[in-house]
């Protein structure tokens, strides 16, 4: 095992902080059942370690942050998302396979957490993958990291 979810959340909508729904459908080629930035593109799915949640919460002493606060569909624990190359394919739970398409990525204008804290994390530290093969993620889930 090189990693587990620590949480699967999706939004409604763009640009807005996401929900942990514990439990998620992935879908082959089009993202997360119900998620806003689902569809046929090469962000389908967005991750975020934890490790990187807490260095934010340690920036910033006053910060408590949720799951789901920088718009990450995955938290995960136990790997260092950022450094794994693009093209690099993880495997979560049972059936899930997810292609790693980018790494970070620019801050959108009106970013919630750019709003509330004044920076964000995810243009360094988050990633972003396409499903390769959909099934059933859930938080516990483990991750392995295939390159």
């Amino acid at each position: 095992m090189d990693g587990k979810v620590k949480a699967v959340c999706i939004s409604r909508e763009k640009g807005t902080k996401k929900e942990n729904i514990k439990e998620a459908k992935l879908i082959e080629k089009f993202g997360i059942e119900e998620d806003a930035h689902a569809g046929n593109w090469h962000r389908q799915v967005s991750l975020l370690g934890i490790e990187s949640i807490e260095k934010m919460e340690q920036l910033e002493m006053d910060l408590e942050l949720e799951f789901g606060d920088f718009a990450e569909n995955i938290t995960t624990k136990g790997i260092e998302l950022y450094s794994l190359p693009v093209g690099t394919i993880l495997n979560i739970g049972d059936d899930v396979k997810l292609e790693v398409t980018q790494i970070g990525k620019e801050c959108h204008h009106g970013c919630e957490i750019l709003k509330q804290v004044g920076k964000c994390i995810m243009p360094k530290e988050g990633i972003f993958a396409k499903v390769v093969k959909g099934g059933i993620i859930k938080t516990g889930d483990e991750i392995y990291v295939i390159e």
